[in-house]
């Protein structure tokens, strides 16, 4: 899909997703809060339209295909691009209208620092996570607190000097992996209620190359020259092939929730709502993965909880945050304001957000808006002249 990058600085529109209904996602149905309240009319930026639920879950859908094939035709990295990420990243967290904040994430910008080499060959390396815990914090917390461990020491990164098709294969079969060890260490662990589980999406940036790892509803969008790509499907029970997946497993939907519980259909932990190990149960931890190698035209990725899912869009976020970075290039300031916009929108969620600069952002904006001046100062001078004769 090519767009003008013309349209998409001049239009910039905005598609808003209505909810159906004012009690938002919530992962276990029991402790629904109804918090009575509707987004404002009244947005801060842009214009926002209403979209039937259906037509957008479609339209995301193509966008992970679109991605989908973009990332199939271009895996093998070729000398004859010389693009290099250039990363700095920013966070922001906030409770919410709930009584206990669940959610965690991680945030490095240099993984090398924190973990030592990776690769045997050297390249620059990222990591960021966004965690959404239900039943209580404490598979989120352990998730995070063991993160390095079960992500890079114990998952069988591939060890090569070739960087190629071969070794990114590898690399995709190392995180599948290391979620299922997640979610067994859950079962494992005795500090953590089998009740107790956690969503988790992750992002690997190596070199070029980004790959991004989701079992849950959190979601993780690249913003490809002011248009959103969504890199992650939200594992919904109104998801079809999620559905399909759930019944045909012998689980059933109850007024969208997982055997009438459970607001999502992929998690670490919940060890209350699975199987055996070895069996297969509608509940599973196993992740989507999706790989792309980056481009000057990917300017940034965002990463957040379902709590700003809930109340706007991929491409209203990536209008937002575009908008703000070309403003002071701050993905910190960036991110506090996603999730201010969140809360003006009324997100009965905890909120999280992560926000990763690839490229520096593109100013041409800034430099449009003098022209309305300069044609009045036009117009100004024409006028003069005409008095004068």
């Amino acid at each position: 899909m090519i767009v003008s990058q013309n349209m998409v600085a001049e239009a910039e529109i905005i598609c808003q997703q209505s909810r159906a209904m004012p009690v938002l996602d919530v992962k276990y149905r029991r402790v629904q809060i109804d918090v009575g309240s509707t987004p404002s009319s009244s947005p801060s930026f842009g214009e926002v339209c209403a979209s039937e639920t259906m037509s957008t879950e479609i339209s995301r859908f193509e966008s992970v295909v679109r991605c989908s094939e973009t990332i199939t035709n271009a895996v093998i990295e070729t000398s004859a691009v010389k693009f290099a990420p250039k990363i700095h990243s920013g966070s922001h967290s906030d409770i919410g209208v709930r009584h206990s904040m669940d959610d965690d994430h991680i945030r490095i910008d240099d993984l090398s620092a924190h973990v030592g080499p990776l690769f045997k060959r050297s390249l620059p390396s990222a990591f960021y996570a966004v965690f959404d815990g239900h039943g209580g914090p404490e598979a989120a917390t352990y998730i995070k607190r063991n993160a390095m461990r079960l992500f890079f020491e114990d998952s069988d990164l591939p060890q090569t000097i070739d960087i190629d098709a071969a070794f990114f294969k590898e690399l995709e079969n190392s995180h599948k992996k290391a979620f299922l060890l997640a979610d067994q260490a859950l079962a494992d662990e005795h500090s953590v209620s089998s009740s107790c589980g956690t969503t988790a999406l992750t992002a690997l940036v190596l070199g070029r190359h980004l790959l991004v790892a989701n079992a849950g509803d959190c979601r993780a969008v690249l913003c490809r020259k002011g248009v959103a790509f969504d890199m992650s499907q939200d594992h919904k029970p109104t998801y079809l092939p999620e559905r399909r997946r759930v019944e045909e497993l012998g689980g059933y939907i109850d007024d969208e929730y997982l055997n009438g519980y459970l607001s999502v259909t992929r998690t670490l932990g919940n060890w209350d709502f699975k199987l055996p190990l070895g069996s297969s149960s509608p509940l599973i931890a196993e992740p989507d993965v999706k790989q792309i190698m980056l481009t000057e035209e990917d300017e940034f990725l965002i990463l957040s909880c379902d709590g700003i899912w809930d109340v706007m869009s991929s491409q209203y976020a990536v209008s937002l945050v575009r908008r703000e970075l070309r403003k002071h290039n701050d993905p910190q300031q960036c991110a506090r304001e996603l999730v201010k916009e969140a809360l003006r929108l009324h997100s009965s969620d905890n909120l999280t957000v992560i926000v990763v600069c690839l490229s520096s952002p593109d100013r041409a904006v800034e430099s449009r808006s003098q022209g309305p001046r300069l044609r009045n100062c036009s117009f100004s001078k024409l006028r003069s002249l005409l008095e004068d004769n």
